[in-house]
Parts: C-alpha cells; structure tokens; sequence
C-alpha cells in the first residue's frame, strides 16, 4: 500500500497521521487521510478543494506540480511526504 506521511509542521495544528492507502492517485489518498482525521483537509487544500500555496507534496522523492486535479498517480510502494513549505528568511 502507499505511505501518505504528514511532516510535524502540521502537527502544531491537529494530529497528524501516517496514512496506509490503496489509492491509485494522490486525491484518493488524501480523501482517506481526511477520513481518518477530517480537520487535516482544511490546512492541506483550500475551499475549492485545490492543493493550498502553502503546502507541498513529493511523491516517491519528486515534487508534484499539480496542484488542482491531485491526480498524480501511486503505486502500491509509494511514499508520498506532505508538508508546509517554509517561508521567511
């Protein structure tokens, strides 16, 4: 099954879960994280369910690009991280 992780930048909002999935997309994972902790979706996509400026999503060691769709497809090795991208200086 593919591994959604969530990095500890958004543990300071809500609990934050190691996620084991057989989605065969990004979306697909994500919907099952959110089942498992509905709060998580607000700080992850924003109100038209796109993928927030803030937040970034690697999949398998590559940054994904689509922001909109989630249709990034997994395997069932997968390891996709989401975390909050870091700004400031």
């Amino acid at each position: 099954m593919a591994r959604l992780i969530f990095t500890q930048q958004l543990a300071r909002f809500t609990d934050v879960p190691q996620v084991d999935t057989t989605a065969a997309t990004l979306r697909g994972g994500l919907d099952t994280a959110f089942a498992a902790n509905p709060l998580l979706r607000g700080y992850v996509l924003d109100d038209q369910g796109h993928l927030r400026e803030n937040v970034v999503v690697f999949i398998d060691g590559r940054r994904s690009d689509e922001r909109i769709r989630l249709d990034d497809p997994l395997t069932p090795d997968s390891t996709v991280y989401i975390l909050q991208a870091l700004s400031g200086g």
